[in-house]
């Protein structure tokens, strides 16, 4: 079964707002063994409307829409469907006293004529209850292909997709089952990883695919299977995992449940009763925040300190004048002195330590721009190490934020 995801709203096109609720969408299709084919985004145009649904129409099973259902001027959508559909708007009594519910309930503004304009639906539609809002979804059906019509608003959306969306895609098709593992890897580029596995990647099934989905110092290996049979298809994708996590050795830090690795560092410290520091200067608090960032930080994260600044480095994390004059400011030496600084002094059994030169001109040091020092302080030590992350100040940043991690994780299994 495909599918195609249209969204609605020039503010998307504009570049005003990320389009989350394609990828929403595209998730929760997938979980039921639906196929997105494309995602689009277009005006608030009735024009650009009824062209998108004509180059959907017979081409996939199911339309998915959002935008433009709102009680203004500007909300073309139900107009632009009534035209496609050669159909005409009605008043629905169940949407109106819903809307009115929410008005003497939820709403403290005074009900208007416009908000009741909520109620008037293409007469071919059947109506999705919004609980979360004035606007309701609506389903409708031409020739082979249903098209269904949501708010944009995300709560209300997902709300929809949810309640009435999903449960009605699955009453009403049939659909193959889509099985997805994916393993999380660190440290290697994907050419690499190809080519250490590529015997086995060749060996793959037919209905079996596999894709390499890189980012900043990582890969993820996402193994896709399409077929009737479920559990057949799920110990097919369990046997591949198991032949190839061999061949992938240590760089493999966790599987598709984890897909970060702050987190497998974090649930690792939670377990062993372990805390951590953070030193940072060229990554400005991001080493932090991508622990904050999670639940139950509290259990072993101690704080951070942002010693962007030389001086601060002497004063706050007591490294040492002559250190820095000798090796300068971007060294690994430096580093470990960071990372020793801020492990002592919020009296952690791990620190990590960030210095470098991320561009776009070169600061207390004549390091070139790119170069970066990272140093993981443990409980036997310091190790440090020195490296070179291109030119671009963006990358350099999180690929120092991503190596960070990656070398923590390295020592904390040590011990």
């Amino acid at each position: 079964m495909t599918a195609k995801i249209i969204t609605i709203g020039d503010e998307i096109l504009i570049g005003q707002i990320v389009d989350t609720n394609a990828t929403y969408m595209a998730q929760e299709l997938n979980k039921i063994g639906v196929s997105v084919i494309e995602m689009l985004s277009i005006k608030d145009q009735t024009s650009a409307i009824l062209t998108a649904l004509e180059m959907a129409q017979n081409q996939v099973d199911l339309v998915l829409i959002t935008g433009g259902l709102g009680p203004t001027k500007d909300d073309i959508t139900k107009a632009a469907l009534c035209t496609y559909f050669d159909d005409h708007l009605v008043e629905n009594t169940e949407v109106l006293a819903h809307i009115k519910m929410l008005f003497e309930k939820y709403i403290s503004t005074k009900m208007n004529a416009s908000n009741l304009t909520q109620a008037l639906l293409p007469s071919k539609a059947i109506p999705l209850k919004n609980n979360y809002g004035t606007a309701p979804g609506m389903w409708l059906k031409k020739e082979r292909t249903v098209f269904v019509s949501m708010p944009g608003v995300p709560f209300e959306m997902k709300s929809l997709m949810i309640e009435s969306v999903i449960p009605k895609i699955v009453s009403d098709f049939k659909r193959p089952h889509i099985i997805h593992q994916t393993i999380q890897t660190y440290g290697v580029g994907e050419s690499a990883i190809a080519e250490t596995i590529a015997d086995w990647e060749d060996a793959l099934p037919e209905h079996i695919k596999l894709a390499y989905l890189p980012s900043l110092g990582k890969v993820r290996l996402r193994l896709s299977a399409v077929g009737p049979d479920k559990d057949l298809l799920e110990k097919e994708v369990s046997d591949l995992v198991s032949e190839v996590l061999p061949m992938l050795g240590d760089i493999v830090y966790g599987m598709e449940t984890a897909d970060l690795l702050e987190e497998v560092v974090a649930k690792t410290l939670t377990l062993k009763k372990q805390t951590l520091a953070v030193a940072e200067s060229c990554t400005g608090g991001k080493v932090s925040a991508a622990f904050t960032a999670l639940p139950g930080a509290s259990a072993y994260f101690k704080g951070g300190v942002v010693a962007y600044e030389t001086l601060q480095k002497t004063n706050l994390l007591g490294v040492s004048e002559s250190l820095i004059n000798q090796y300068s400011v971007v060294s690994k030496e430096v580093a470990s002195a960071m990372a020793l600084g801020v492990q002592k002094l919020m009296n952690t059994d791990f620190a990590i330590a960030t210095t470098g030169n991320a561009g776009p001109s070169k600061g207390d040091s004549d390091a070139a721009v790119g170069t970066v020092c990272i140093a993981i302080a443990h409980p036997k030590g310091v190790h440090s190490e020195i490296f070179s992350m291109g030119n671009h100040r963006e990358r350099i940043v999180q690929k120092a934020v991503n190596k960070a991690l990656e070398l923590l994780q390295k020592e904390i299994i040590k011990f």
